[in-house]
């Protein structure tokens, strides 16, 4: 049963990202104001806008789209299938059973690392890289190193809700960076 608050035909992407996300004071940290794009993603019609929209910019320059642990999971496939492509998981540490690479960054709250296999990805792939939110922009940092130490050519990042006061985009600024809403 989906209980979000129903999108009117013909709204954009961001009409709907701005309807349906809700935030969440203090999580997972007392001071962070979370944002939760799981109603976005629970709404069939939002969810189809978010996704053609994310794929917009980038339409025909990708050979592999990455979704970063966990929400980028649910975009990067629906785009992958959207688009005929392949897709990968960029995982938190010990859920990869064969030799990893591995990055460490800073996030909002803490420290963190994301690995992907070390042969998932063949030179020159031209990856796409998705996550839900960009806040500080360390984790779409460490994703787009990973695939650079493969060898891949990252065309570039996308991103649902982009919390601009943090500066995130700076960290990434070498790769276009699309945005559904920024706030």
């Amino acid at each position: 049963m989906n209980n979000s608050v129903p999108t009117l035909p013909g709204t954009t992407a961001q009409d709907q990202v701005q309807q349906l996300c809700l935030t969440v004071q203090d999580f997972p940290r007392p001071g962070i104001s979370f944002r939760d794009l799981t109603p976005v993603f629970s709404d069939g019609p939002a969810f189809r806008a978010v996704i053609d929209d994310l794929v917009k910019p980038f339409t025909g320059t990708f050979d592999l789209v990455a979704g970063i642990e966990a929400r980028g999971f649910l975009l990067a496939a629906a785009v992958a299938y959207a688009t005929g492509t392949g897709v990968l998981a960029v995982r938190k540490p010990g859920k990869l059973p064969r030799p990893v690479l591995s990055e460490s960054y800073s996030l909002e709250y803490g420290e963190a690392k994301l690995e992907i296999h070390q042969d998932d990805v063949a030179p020159g792939t031209r990856v796409l890289v998705l996550d839900d939110v960009l806040a500080t922009g360390g984790t779409l940092a460490a994703a787009t190193a990973l695939f650079e130490a493969c060898g891949a050519q990252v065309v570039g990042c996308a991103v649902v809700l982009e919390l601009t006061e943090l500066q995130g985009r700076l960290k990434v600024q070498q790769y276009p960076v699309h945005t559904v809403v920024a706030s």
